[in-house]
């Protein structure tokens, strides 16, 4: 055994395990997108695993709020870079293997030539807009992709666009969701996470990521695995052998605009302020403005009668970014902003 491996003694003893298999680990190049509560744990054992190359794409800062379940990360790095503090760590960790931070945001413009450089995709984001786009992105360039989801309770694990035998591939996240109502679906910071699953899907992308390099094991391909951290148990939703959802072009990231607190703090009387969150959101907090629920904005436009540029917010910005798209569609010229991390990021601010 190269001495090199010895730290890999237990895992290289394993049933179909052995010096050639960890061989294949070191020579794999995975990307996470997405450095947060599933990009920790996946990135994590992955580089404890010895997976030779990692590439972590994130361009968010660490706030008070990701600790209790993004785990690289300490008190005394809030503000930094995740990418750049999750890099540093899992080497320092493990110093034989190859970490690339990648700290963009991926849209359209960017996304084809940087999974070009990896063998694997594993989906470490939480919003939709980056999961339609990592996924079509990723059946264009016949790259197999990780997924993983987590709200509340409950959390998910595929493996999309594998390839069969006979040449086609396999269901991807488009066969399961064609489309999704993005604002009706809540994500962590609105709806509330158990930080345990967080790990436990994390760790189960990361175990789909290893048997697909290693060729070992069944991997969840065709197959969705819910999983229910209440009363520990999962099922299989078998969805198909054969992908019957072509994708043949990506669409273009629509591209919003964005005030960050401080600045909307330095111009507040400059603004015409509205607070799209449901009427229990806006009692139990809000921080003033007009109150005109996500479900009428399309429709009581009577805010774009005035003469002051518009902000939109949401309790994490999520749903008053979408918002803002929802009305531009409409109203192309209007003059519509929307509050980086909304509620959330007000009261770190304070």
């Amino acid at each position: 055994m190269p001495s090199e491996y010895l730290r890999y003694n237990c895992q290289i003893a394993l049933p179909n395990f052995n010096d050639s298999t960890q061989e294949l680990l070191q020579q794999a190049k995975v990307l996470i997108v997405g450095a947060g509560g599933l990009g920790c744990p996946a990135a994590q054992y992955l580089a404890a695993t010895g997976v030779g190359t990692i590439g972590i794409a994130d361009f968010d800062t660490i706030s008070i709020s990701n600790l209790h379940r993004q785990i690289l990360y300490t008190p005394a790095e809030i503000g930094l870079k995740k990418v750049v503090i999750a890099c540093n760590k899992l080497q320092q960790h493990n110093p034989q293997i190859t970490l690339i931070p990648h700290d963009v945001k991926i849209t359209s413009d960017n996304v084809l030539d940087l999974i070009q450089q990896y063998d694997i995709i594993v989906d470490g984001t939480d919003n939709f807009d980056t999961k339609y786009l990592l996924n079509d992105a990723c059946v264009l360039t016949h790259k197999p992709l990780v997924y993983g989801a987590i709200y509340q309770y409950e959390g998910q694990v595929a493996i999309w666009n594998m390839l069969n035998k006979d040449s086609t591939r396999t269901p991807h996240y488009r066969d399961l969701f064609p489309e999704v109502d993005a604002l009706q679906v809540p994500n962590c910071a609105e709806g509330g996470v158990i930080p345990t699953l967080a790990g436990i899907i994390g760790c189960m992308q990361a175990n789909e990521v290893i048997k697909y390099i290693t060729q070992t094991g069944e991997l969840l391909a065709g197959k969705l695995l819910v999983f229910d951290a209440q009363t520990m148990q999962s099922r299989i939703i078998n969805i198909g052998t054969v992908t019957n959802t072509p994708v043949t072009e990506l669409k273009p990231t629509e591209v919003v605009k964005i005030i960050s607190v401080g600045d909307f703090k330095q111009h507040i009387n400059d603004y015409t302020l509205i607070d799209i969150r449901t009427i229990e959101e806006r009692t139990a907090f809000n921080i003033g403005g007009l109150h005109i629920p996500l479900s009428d904005i399309e429709t009581n436009t009577s805010y774009l009668n005035g003469n002051k540029p518009i902000i939109f917010y949401c309790a994490s910005g999520k749903r008053s970014a979408e918002a803002v798209k929802m009305v531009k569609r409409e109203h192309p010229n209007a003059p519509l902003f929307y509050l980086d991390g909304g509620i959330k990021a007000w009261k770190e601010a304070q």
